[in-house]
């Protein structure tokens, strides 16, 4: 569609001719020759001067090429604009944040695939992402690990291939062998203080063995809490393994109860 960002300009169209009937001919009274033996010349034609105006008409295309060419100078100040159809831009609403467990235990065996070949856990996280990602039409995602210590993988992004990408490359004990799920808490509640969405989601996977966190898991549960930061906890795991790969569901329940999840 056609538009201009001054209309206004098309109100000096009529100019030249308010000039040309305001001002009128160019008139010049003074001699354009001067014959010294004008007085000899009158006397052998016989005729005698009298005062006269000599007009310079233009031609009908000079008038067509002054006027196509005043026509494009106010074009010109009118900025002309091509607008194509309107853009609709989606505005994402809400922030979700995804923290992947990549301790040592995460390397335990006790999933199946779609075929029954045993994978990790890491790996199942991995499938359960994937799939879910891929129905996270109109929210910014953002992505978190922890092992040793907590560590931001990805900011708050529409830009879910990225994502992807991320947590595809992700192997267990990347971030050190141990479980320091309350620090991975607190990291998420560093990255919402830069969000300013009202919707603040972030989904814990992990087997739930902390290892000592800096961070108690409940204290930084709470103040999750207060952020306003919904914390829903999966337990990643068998809940029939024993030992150091244990699945401990407790905890998980726990941060859920505190944090509305």
């Amino acid at each position: 569609m056609l538009q201009f960002d001054y209309p206004l300009a098309f109100l000096l169209l009529p100019l030249p001719l308010l000039v040309y009937w305001l001002s009128g001919a160019y008139r010049d009274r003074g001699q354009a020759l001067r014959v010294p033996f004008f007085q000899r010349l009158v006397e052998l034609t016989g005729q005698q001067p009298r005062a006269g105006a000599v007009v310079i008409r233009k031609t009908l295309l000079q008038r067509a090429v002054l006027a196509l060419s005043w026509l494009l100078i106010v074009l010109a100040l009118a900025r002309p604009e091509w607008a194509g159809e309107p853009i609709v831009r989606e505005i994402a609403a809400r922030d979700l944040l995804l923290i992947v467990d990549l301790s040592g235990s995460m390397e335990a065996q006790d999933f199946s695939d779609a075929e029954g070949a045993k994978v990790t856990r890491l790996q199942a996280v991995k499938q359960v992402l994937d799939e879910f990602i891929s129905r996270r039409q109109g929210d910014r995602l953002g992505l978190a690990v922890f092992g040793d210590a907590a560590f931001p993988q990805t900011p708050f992004t529409e830009d879910h291939a990225t994502v992807r990408t991320l947590l595809d490359e992700l192997q267990p004990r990347m971030a050190g062998p141990k479980t320091m799920m309350g620090d991975a808490i607190g990291l998420a509640v560093r990255l919402f203080d830069a969000s300013d969405k009202d919707n603040k989601v972030a989904i814990l996977l992990t087997d739930g063995n902390d290892s000592g966190s800096q961070m108690p898991v409940t204290q930084a549960a709470r103040i999750a809490a207060e952020r306003g930061i919904t914390l829903y906890s999966i337990a990643i795991g068998d809940p029939t393994t024993v030992g150091e790969d244990a699945l401990d569901t407790g905890i998980l329940e726990t941060i859920a109860e505190l944090t509305g999840g």
